[in-house]
């Protein structure tokens, strides 16, 4: 018999850099005249409160004014300063030990300090029951199960569960690793 597990996926959380840009637009606009005070503080709130890169985008979109050449210089600083961050990522990745991904199987691998976990990391910033490590179908989901210093997935916090693979850099805590198919 074949159980089916059920999952929730949520996007990466926001970077609060991506959230400090949008709040640099909004305190320009205000301090510009474009934005009263009551807009500002309602729009900065929504800013603190967004889950999704298209929520912020929609907060700003009535103060950018883009010219051609601004959009091209800005989509090439945007793709310069995108690759240095993958370059960044792949350099960190490599350094990392290999955590192997587990044969498939029925049941999650439970990550943590308890001893009665399949993958048990001894380290303070792990919580007892941190995380863990399914396969569904043709995918590894890895889900944090509340844990107190968080799970990432490429250096980014795992809010829910989210979908990783072969190479993705994965953070228990303060403890990384690689993860790898090999």
């Amino acid at each position: 018999m074949t159980s089916s597990y059920e999952f929730n996926t949520y996007p990466a959380r926001l970077s609060d850099a991506e959230r400090e840009r949008v709040l640099d637009v909004l305190r320009e606009g205000a301090a510009q005249g474009k934005l009263s005070h009551e807009t500002f503080v309602h729009r900065m709130e929504l800013v603190l409160t967004a889950r999704r890169s298209e929520e912020l985008t929609a907060l700003t979109a009535d103060l950018v004014e883009e010219r051609r050449w601004s959009r091209r210089l800005y989509g090439a600083v945007g793709r310069i300063s995108a690759f240095s961050v993958r370059l960044r990522r792949a350099w960190q990745a490599e350094k990392l030990p290999p955590l192997l991904l587990p044969e498939p199987g029925p049941h999650p691998l439970r990550i943590g300090r308890d001893p009665a976990n399949g993958l048990r990391l001894s380290h303070d910033t792990v919580s007892r029951v941190h995380a863990e490590l399914s396969h569904q179908g043709r995918l590894w989901v890895l889900r944090d199960l509340g844990s107190t210093n968080g799970t990432t997935v490429n250096g980014r916090r795992v809010v829910g569960a989210i979908v990783v693979g072969d190479g993705d850099m994965v953070g228990f805590g303060s403890m990384s690793f690689r993860l790898t198919a090999r």
